[in-house]
């Protein structure tokens, strides 16, 4: 791969700033607060396709030749990529086609459609798309379009960063998700280059963590690829080249358990008002982590993607607030006589909670003849309240059964 340099970069920066604008960079009110820092989100989200992945495709893409562009480009992407290379490829008046795990979320596939490209679906994740992808650009002849492992790829993502130390100067740590590490080594290069004391954290889904165990082991390490619903992410092995740059440029790394991620989703609703998919919420996680060196400092959160399925979004909300204590799912058994079912609800609205869902089964097999048993969902005001709730049915119900 060819070597990138701030020339690059900027070379990059001159060419996208006619085509992209310059993405917000919102100062958190909420977040600066509860961790004694300056919190600054970084919202790759306001692109028009709601990745920063259009970054790197359009710059690759507006420097082919004009053969190059007549034959198509092609790429493997679980969804942004994808569509960075659909947009950009429709810009500069060139067909494109899209290989995409079979897996892919529906929402991305239908996006990619609606930009113009052609879809193939294949594989079960990233990797096995990329096969054939490759196969397929042998095939046709069409131009391959790297998401990660391209130097004009990583040049344009790189531009982020320059608007980073442009939107805020004073800037202490940024803080980043990884995938490939595309955008991280592009963030990298330019810091340590023109900021060098800005420290840099990367961080990965832990089902899919082969470059964060790569960093902290100092070495390309295999790791078992679990999967993660931050699709954005999900590469099952570290590339040797990314890695080397990474381990030069990144400072901290840590890595995110599935229902981290899904309550950083959440908390980025309710705390910085925006729909975050879930390779951009992992950087959520860096504020917990590293709160003592990030005391007093300026931080940036690079926000990367805001595309989540919509169905999957419902079931994130849905356990996040279960999670949170705001949300009880509860099996109780009561006496099964006229009037029963009345008190227990009337109970349940004296102690001031939203009944979002009741199952009255008087069918179960286990439970005697004079009893019946009912599943309820309900909505508290957070888990002190949810205990006062559980303590009271116990009280007045024969048994109580906390769903998890």
């Amino acid at each position: 791969m060819e070597k990138i340099t701030l020339e690059k970069v900027r070379a990059a920066q001159r060419l996208l700033k006619d085509i992209l604008l310059p993405t917000p960079l919102v100062r958190n009110e909420w977040m600066s607060t509860a961790y004694g820092c300056e919190v600054y989100l970084k919202l790759e989200t306001a692109h028009p396709i709601g990745s920063f992945k259009i970054r790197g495709a359009t710059y690759k893409i507006s420097q082919l030749t004009e053969d190059e562009r007549k034959r198509g480009v092609i790429a493997a992407s679980a969804g942004n990529h994808a569509q960075g290379v659909a947009w950009g490829a429709r810009h500069f008046g060139c067909s494109a086609m899209i290989v995409m795990p079979e897996t892919a979320p529906l929402m991305k596939v239908q996006n990619t459609k609606a930009l113009g490209a052609k879809i193939h679906l294949e594989g079960e994740n990233y990797d096995q798309a990329y096969q054939a992808a490759q196969r397929i650009a042998k095939e046709t002849g069409r131009v391959y379009v790297h998401a990660y492992h391209d130097a004009n790829v990583i040049a344009g993502q790189a531009t982020t960063a320059l608007e980073i130390l442009d939107q805020c100067p004073g800037v202490d740590f940024v803080v980043c998700s990884v995938g490939g590490g595309g955008l991280t080594a592009g963030l990298g290069i330019v810091l340590k280059e023109l900021k060098p004391k800005v420290k840099l954290i990367a961080c990965q889904a832990t089902n899919a963590n082969s470059m964060i165990a790569s960093l902290h082991q100092h070495q390309v390490t295999k790791t078992e690829f679990k999967g993660t619903f931050a699709d954005g992410i999900s590469v099952q092995q570290a590339d040797p080249d990314l890695f080397e740059i990474l381990n030069r440029v990144v400072d901290e790394s840590f890595d995110s358990d599935e229902e981290e991620i899904s309550m950083n989703v959440l908390a980025f609703m309710e705390k910085a008002k925006i729909v975050v998919e879930g390779s951009g919420a992992v950087v959520l996680g860096a504020l917990e982590r590293y709160k003592d060196q990030m005391k007093g400092k300026k931080v940036v959160l690079v926000v990367t993607g805001g595309n989540i399925d919509v169905n999957l979004l419902s079931r994130i909300i849905d356990r996040g607030l279960i999670r949170s204590g705001r949300r009880v799912h509860l099996r109780v058994q009561i006496s099964d006589r006229p009037g029963s079912l009345s008190k227990l609800t009337a109970l349940i609205a004296s102690l001031k909670t939203n009944v979002l869902q009741a199952v009255h089964d008087r069918t179960e097999m286990t439970i005697r003849l004079d009893e019946t048993e009912v599943e309820l969902m309900l909505e508290t005001r957070g888990p002190e309240h949810t205990a006062e709730v559980i303590e009271a049915l116990e009280k007045h119900c024969k048994k109580v059964h906390v769903i998890l």
